[in-house]
């Protein structure tokens, strides 16, 4: 398996990936921003297949960190730390000053992954996920970035 950047071949597998995981899937559309400027992606590529996809939001010297998603057969694998660290590569390339995401409050083992990553809790947002209802943490990681392993 390999990490490569989003490119315009990979929004269909990625489009699709969206809707296995998540209940408000972002449309093949929606998802090319991250194929621009103001975004970037990256997949971890099992041959040819995409198994895993994160994306982020680049607004001067802000990131955002959109999606990770990682296909059922593949969790557990190291695929979504993969994807987190060189999201947070990418950042410490552009110089952002913070990166922040949004996470069900429920989804320890997501939360383990980005506090894990040097995110710490900002803030709460209520009512932020649907199917079920449920509020969202508000993680943040301040420059410069770690990974898992301190790099």
């Amino acid at each position: 398996m390999r990490v490569v950047r989003v490119t315009r071949a990979h929004l269909t597998q990625i489009a699709a990936l969206e809707q296995l995981c998540f209940h408000a899937p972002w449309s093949e559309g929606a998802l090319e921003l991250l194929c621009g400027d103001t975004a970037t992606g990256f997949v971890v590529l099992d041959g040819e297949a995409v198994v895993a996809y994160g994306g982020m939001l680049c607004v001067l010297d802000e990131g955002q960190i959109t999606n990770i998603a990682t296909h059922p057969d593949h969790r557990r694998r190291g695929c979504a730390d993969a994807i987190l660290g060189a999201l947070l590569q990418e950042a410490a390339r552009r110089a952002l000053s913070f990166v922040t995401l949004e996470v069900r409050e429920s989804n320890a083992p997501a939360i383990a992954l980005y506090r894990r990553h040097g995110f710490v809790p900002v803030g709460r947002r209520p009512h932020f996920y649907k199917n079920p209802d449920e509020a969202a943490l508000l993680l943040q990681s301040d420059a410069p970035y770690t990974t898992a392993n301190g790099d």
